[in-house]
Protein backbone atom coordinates (compact mmCIF):
# COMPACT_ATOMS: atom_id res chain seq x y z
CA UNK A 1 0.00 0.00 0.00
CA UNK A 2 1.49 4.00 -1.19
CA UNK A 3 2.52 5.80 1.99
CA UNK A 4 1.10 9.17 2.29
CA UNK A 5 4.27 11.66 3.30
CA UNK A 6 3.13 15.01 5.23
CA UNK A 7 4.94 17.51 3.46
CA UNK A 8 5.32 19.99 1.06
CA UNK A 9 5.09 20.32 -2.81
CA UNK A 10 6.26 23.17 -4.68
CA UNK A 11 4.64 24.08 -6.86
CA UNK A 12 1.38 22.52 -5.09
CA UNK A 13 -1.04 20.25 -7.11
CA UNK A 14 -3.54 23.27 -7.35
CA UNK A 15 -1.00 25.55 -7.98
CA UNK A 16 -0.05 23.10 -11.17
CA UNK A 17 -3.91 22.84 -11.87
CA UNK A 18 -5.16 26.58 -11.97
CA UNK A 19 -2.78 26.92 -15.11
CA UNK A 20 -3.71 23.43 -16.22
CA UNK A 21 -7.05 23.01 -16.27
CA UNK A 22 -8.54 26.24 -18.83
CA UNK A 23 -6.64 24.61 -21.41
CA UNK A 24 -8.80 21.75 -21.21
CA UNK A 25 -11.98 21.25 -23.68
CA UNK A 26 -14.01 20.34 -20.47
CA UNK A 27 -13.49 23.43 -17.93
CA UNK A 28 -16.68 25.25 -18.03
CA UNK A 29 -15.51 28.69 -17.05
CA UNK A 30 -14.29 29.96 -20.16
CA UNK A 31 -12.05 33.35 -19.49
CA UNK A 32 -11.72 32.94 -16.01
CA UNK A 33 -8.96 31.87 -13.97
CA UNK A 34 -9.64 28.73 -11.47
CA UNK A 35 -10.06 29.14 -7.89
CA UNK A 36 -9.49 25.92 -6.64
CA UNK A 37 -9.79 23.52 -3.67
CA UNK A 38 -9.22 19.87 -3.09
CA UNK A 39 -12.75 18.22 -2.14
CA UNK A 40 -12.38 14.22 -2.28
CA UNK A 41 -10.80 11.72 -4.60
CA UNK A 42 -8.78 8.22 -3.97
CA UNK A 43 -5.77 6.41 -4.60
CA UNK A 44 -4.74 2.81 -6.13
CA UNK A 45 -1.69 1.61 -5.58
CA UNK A 46 0.99 0.68 -8.07
CA UNK A 47 2.04 -2.42 -7.20
CA UNK A 48 5.91 -1.68 -8.60
CA UNK A 49 5.52 0.83 -6.22
CA UNK A 50 7.10 3.17 -8.89
CA UNK A 51 4.36 5.23 -9.50
CA UNK A 52 1.91 7.47 -7.45
CA UNK A 53 -1.75 7.59 -8.65
CA UNK A 54 -4.69 9.53 -7.78
CA UNK A 55 -7.82 10.58 -8.79
CA UNK A 56 -8.49 13.93 -7.24
CA UNK A 57 -11.77 16.07 -7.33
CA UNK A 58 -11.41 19.44 -6.71
CA UNK A 59 -14.34 22.35 -6.63
CA UNK A 60 -13.84 25.32 -8.85
CA UNK A 61 -15.56 28.45 -7.26
CA UNK A 62 -14.43 31.02 -10.42
CA UNK A 63 -17.55 30.68 -12.57
CA UNK A 64 -21.28 31.75 -11.32
CA UNK A 65 -21.55 28.74 -9.45
CA UNK A 66 -19.12 26.39 -8.38
CA UNK A 67 -17.99 23.21 -10.62
CA UNK A 68 -16.71 20.07 -9.15
CA UNK A 69 -13.77 18.95 -11.65
CA UNK A 70 -12.44 15.45 -11.42
CA UNK A 71 -8.80 15.22 -12.42
CA UNK A 72 -7.11 11.98 -12.30
CA UNK A 73 -3.31 12.14 -11.99
CA UNK A 74 -0.17 10.32 -11.52
CA UNK A 75 3.61 10.89 -10.49
CA UNK A 76 6.89 9.91 -11.36
CA UNK A 77 10.44 9.90 -10.45
CA UNK A 78 11.17 10.48 -14.22
CA UNK A 79 9.44 12.26 -17.97
CA UNK A 80 7.13 9.53 -19.10
CA UNK A 81 8.29 8.38 -22.75
CA UNK A 82 5.81 9.60 -25.33
CA UNK A 83 3.59 11.57 -22.56
CA UNK A 84 4.58 15.28 -23.19
CA UNK A 85 1.27 16.63 -24.01
CA UNK A 86 -0.19 14.98 -20.65
CA UNK A 87 2.01 16.52 -18.42
CA UNK A 88 0.48 18.81 -15.81
CA UNK A 89 3.75 20.27 -14.53
CA UNK A 90 7.00 19.45 -12.05
CA UNK A 91 7.21 19.69 -8.20
CA UNK A 92 9.60 19.48 -5.76
CA UNK A 93 8.55 16.92 -3.47
CA UNK A 94 9.79 17.86 0.15
CA UNK A 95 10.53 14.02 0.46
CA UNK A 96 10.87 12.23 -2.74
CA UNK A 97 12.10 15.17 -4.56
CA UNK A 98 11.34 16.20 -8.15
CA UNK A 99 8.35 14.51 -9.47
CA UNK A 100 6.32 14.87 -12.96
CA UNK A 101 2.76 14.84 -12.67
CA UNK A 102 0.40 13.83 -15.65
CA UNK A 103 -2.94 13.59 -16.44
CA UNK A 104 -3.90 10.32 -15.13
CA UNK A 105 -6.02 8.42 -18.71
CA UNK A 106 -2.28 9.11 -20.78
CA UNK A 107 -0.14 6.85 -18.09
CA UNK A 108 -0.50 3.09 -18.96
CA UNK A 109 0.26 2.34 -14.96
CA UNK A 110 -3.08 4.18 -14.11
CA UNK A 111 -5.24 2.75 -16.97
CA UNK A 112 -3.56 -0.77 -15.55
CA UNK A 113 -4.63 -0.04 -12.11
CA UNK A 114 -8.14 1.15 -13.07
CA UNK A 115 -8.69 -2.11 -15.12
CA UNK A 116 -7.71 -4.18 -12.25
CA UNK A 117 -10.09 -2.06 -10.15
CA UNK A 118 -12.88 -3.13 -12.32
CA UNK A 119 -12.19 -6.87 -12.41
CA UNK A 120 -11.73 -6.75 -8.61
CA UNK A 121 -7.90 -7.57 -8.60
CA UNK A 122 -7.52 -3.89 -6.49
CA UNK A 123 -8.33 -2.30 -3.96
CA UNK A 124 -9.36 1.52 -3.69
CA UNK A 125 -7.28 3.57 -0.68
CA UNK A 126 -8.09 6.58 0.73
CA UNK A 127 -7.02 10.19 -0.44
CA UNK A 128 -4.86 11.36 2.49
CA UNK A 129 -3.54 8.27 4.55
CA UNK A 130 -1.45 5.82 4.01
CA UNK A 131 -2.22 1.72 4.33
CA UNK A 132 -5.84 2.64 4.34
CA UNK A 133 -8.30 1.34 2.62
CA UNK A 134 -11.62 3.47 1.23
CA UNK A 135 -14.38 1.45 1.35
CA UNK A 136 -16.50 4.49 -0.24
CA UNK A 137 -15.19 3.84 -3.18
CA UNK A 138 -17.88 1.36 -4.80
CA UNK A 139 -17.72 -1.00 -8.36
CA UNK A 140 -20.11 -2.14 -10.79
CA UNK A 141 -19.51 -4.56 -13.61
CA UNK A 142 -22.07 -6.60 -15.44
CA UNK A 143 -21.12 -10.59 -16.63
CA UNK A 144 -20.36 -8.85 -20.19
CA UNK A 145 -18.49 -6.11 -18.48
CA UNK A 146 -15.88 -8.85 -17.44
CA UNK A 147 -16.03 -10.11 -21.09
CA UNK A 148 -15.02 -6.51 -22.41
CA UNK A 149 -12.17 -6.12 -19.72
CA UNK A 150 -10.42 -9.02 -20.43
CA UNK A 151 -10.27 -8.08 -23.91
CA UNK A 152 -8.67 -4.83 -22.93
CA UNK A 153 -6.54 -5.70 -20.33
CA UNK A 154 -3.33 -4.58 -22.63
CA UNK A 155 -4.14 -1.31 -22.01
CA UNK A 156 -5.59 1.68 -23.66
CA UNK A 157 -5.27 1.61 -27.51
CA UNK A 158 -6.42 5.62 -27.55
CA UNK A 159 -7.03 8.36 -25.51
CA UNK A 160 -9.64 10.98 -26.84
CA UNK A 161 -10.26 14.31 -24.59
CA UNK A 162 -13.42 16.21 -25.26
CA UNK A 163 -16.07 18.77 -24.46
CA UNK A 164 -18.07 15.71 -22.74
CA UNK A 165 -14.78 14.04 -20.79
CA UNK A 166 -12.14 11.91 -21.44
CA UNK A 167 -12.30 8.20 -23.38
CA UNK A 168 -10.05 5.41 -23.29
CA UNK A 169 -10.43 3.19 -26.13
CA UNK A 170 -9.49 -0.71 -24.76
CA UNK A 171 -9.84 -2.25 -28.27
CA UNK A 172 -10.00 -1.18 -31.81
CA UNK A 173 -13.27 -2.61 -31.51
CA UNK A 174 -14.88 0.20 -29.56
CA UNK A 175 -14.85 -0.52 -25.81
CA UNK A 176 -13.92 2.29 -23.57
CA UNK A 177 -13.34 3.57 -20.50
CA UNK A 178 -15.29 7.29 -19.89
CA UNK A 179 -13.86 9.26 -17.33
CA UNK A 180 -16.22 11.94 -16.17
CA UNK A 181 -14.54 15.07 -16.00
CA UNK A 182 -17.13 17.28 -14.59
CA UNK A 183 -18.92 16.44 -11.56
CA UNK A 184 -22.75 17.23 -11.70
CA UNK A 185 -23.98 15.90 -7.68
CA UNK A 186 -27.54 16.25 -7.57
CA UNK A 187 -29.60 17.31 -4.63
CA UNK A 188 -30.26 15.25 -1.65
CA UNK A 189 -27.41 12.74 -2.67
CA UNK A 190 -25.99 11.11 0.03
CA UNK A 191 -22.82 8.84 0.18
CA UNK A 192 -23.51 5.27 -1.01
CA UNK A 193 -26.33 6.14 -2.48
CA UNK A 194 -27.26 4.44 -6.17
CA UNK A 195 -28.00 5.64 -8.27
CA UNK A 196 -29.39 8.94 -7.43
CA UNK A 197 -26.26 10.95 -7.13
CA UNK A 198 -24.81 9.48 -10.79
CA UNK A 199 -23.11 12.37 -12.40
CA UNK A 200 -22.04 12.68 -16.18
CA UNK A 201 -23.27 11.24 -19.40
CA UNK A 202 -23.95 7.67 -17.89
CA UNK A 203 -26.82 8.54 -15.77
CA UNK A 204 -29.82 6.52 -16.51
CA UNK A 205 -30.75 3.07 -16.59
CA UNK A 206 -28.78 0.31 -17.02
CA UNK A 207 -28.81 -3.01 -19.30
CA UNK A 208 -25.90 -5.15 -20.27
CA UNK A 209 -27.36 -4.61 -24.32
CA UNK A 210 -27.64 -0.70 -24.07
CA UNK A 211 -26.26 0.58 -21.20
CA UNK A 212 -22.77 1.41 -19.36
CA UNK A 213 -21.21 -2.45 -18.46
CA UNK A 214 -19.48 -0.92 -15.40
CA UNK A 215 -18.47 2.00 -13.23
CA UNK A 216 -16.66 3.66 -10.26
CA UNK A 217 -18.07 5.20 -8.06
CA UNK A 218 -17.17 7.75 -4.86
CA UNK A 219 -18.31 11.13 -3.50
CA UNK A 220 -16.72 14.51 -2.78
CA UNK A 221 -17.71 17.39 -0.76
CA UNK A 222 -20.26 19.76 -1.57
CA UNK A 223 -19.57 23.80 -1.11
CA UNK A 224 -22.53 23.89 1.56
CA UNK A 225 -20.95 21.37 3.39
CA UNK A 226 -22.61 18.21 2.22
CA UNK A 227 -21.97 15.38 0.20
CA UNK A 228 -22.76 14.16 -3.46
CA UNK A 229 -21.77 10.53 -4.72
CA UNK A 230 -21.31 10.07 -9.00
CA UNK A 231 -19.40 7.99 -11.30
CA UNK A 232 -16.06 8.66 -11.98
CA UNK A 233 -15.67 6.49 -14.70
CA UNK A 234 -17.93 4.49 -17.33
CA UNK A 235 -17.24 1.40 -18.79
CA UNK A 236 -18.75 0.85 -22.10
CA UNK A 237 -19.40 -2.04 -25.10
CA UNK A 238 -18.65 -1.60 -28.63
CA UNK A 239 -21.99 -0.73 -29.40
CA UNK A 240 -22.21 2.45 -27.18
CA UNK A 241 -19.33 3.15 -26.94
CA UNK A 242 -18.82 5.69 -29.11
Amino acid sequence: MSIIHKTTMSPTKLELLTPWLPQQPWYAAAGRPPELSRVGGFRLDDPKGEVGIEFMVVRDDAGDRPAWYHVPMTYRAAPLDGAERALIGTTEHGVLGQRWIYDGPHDPVLVAQLIALLQGCAEPQAQSESHTPDPSVTVGVTGAGFDVLAAGAAGATAVANGPDGTRLLLDDGGPALHVTRVLRAEPGAEPGAEPGAESGPDSGPESESTGPLGHVSAGWRLSEGGEARGRYVVLYGGDTAS
